[in-house]
């Protein structure tokens, strides 16, 4: 593989181009600060890697909200229906369902 297609493999599961693997894999995730009332929905191609992502304050969206706790994850097959999932948990009535699991 060429150097400079390396540095796509950690963007976020929506930013990547050029890159498809037939067999790769979605996951929709919910995190929640443990100093305040937030969660964080998100969808990642590499659960570990996205939430290590948010604990070393590497996005600017959830770096104020550090440390989390991985509260919730879903595992699917194609990006489109991730992302159906992502919107429905980021809607008032998913951020509930979260909330009454968590």
């Amino acid at each position: 593989m060429p150097r400079w297609r390396n540095w796509q493999t950690c963007l976020p599961a929506g930013r990547r181009t050029g890159l498809k693997s037939q067999k790769e894999m979605y996951y929709v995730y919910a995190l929640s600060s443990l100093t305040r009332k937030y969660i964080y929905v998100g969808l990642t191609n590499s659960l570990e890697r996205r939430v290590k992502q948010h604990q070393n304050g590497r996005e600017q969206t959830t770096a104020p909200y550090r440390p989390f706790r991985l509260i919730h994850a879903e595992l699917y097959a194609t990006r489109k229906t991730a992302r159906e999932r992502e919107k429905y948990l980021k809607s008032g009535i998913g951020k509930e369902f979260l909330k009454a699991i968590f």
